[in-house]
């Protein structure tokens, strides 16, 4: 699927500009299972799956729609694709930040890679029947 470049980085006046806040697709696995791996690695990112009332409320209503696997707006500019997985892992401690190497393989290939992937996640790593819900502790990290 094709997306317009205006989805690369987008200004959202929607959310607070100091918000780190990673949506992503609440019924696939290969998501959650992503999810779950920031939680445990780092505080600061706040979640919300796409399927959402503020994913709704906050993303371009066509790329809610496309339903792609992680979508990061980090201080109101809106990242997708492998661009948004790359700046999540780089905020990310230990040796999750070397992972900025990638941005020295062209946009358009790991984007290509990053939506191969995306096409074949639910086959993968399955889907799940509803949206996931955060445990107690993780609650106050998710916005829906």
């Amino acid at each position: 699927m094709s997306r317009p470049r205006i989805w690369r980085k987008v200004k959202n006046s929607s959310l607070n500009e100091n918000s780190d806040v990673v949506f992503f697709d609440g019924v696939c696995n290969l998501c959650n299972a992503f999810v779950d791996f920031v939680i445990r690695r780092n505080s600061v990112f706040r979640f919300s799956s796409l399927q959402g009332k503020t994913a709704s409320q906050s993303l371009p209503a066509a790329l809610v729609r496309d339903l792609p696997s992680v979508v990061l707006v980090s201080h109101g500019i809106v990242y997708i694709e492998s661009t948004a997985a790359l700046k999540v892992l780089s905020q990310l401690g230990g040796l999750w930040p070397l992972m900025a190497v990638f941005y020295l393989v062209p946009k358009m290939l790991r984007d290509s890679i990053y939506r191969w992937i995306g096409r074949h996640r639910y086959t993968w790593f399955g889907k799940r029947e509803t949206c996931r819900l955060p445990s107690l502790e993780e609650r106050s990290r998710f916005l829906d």
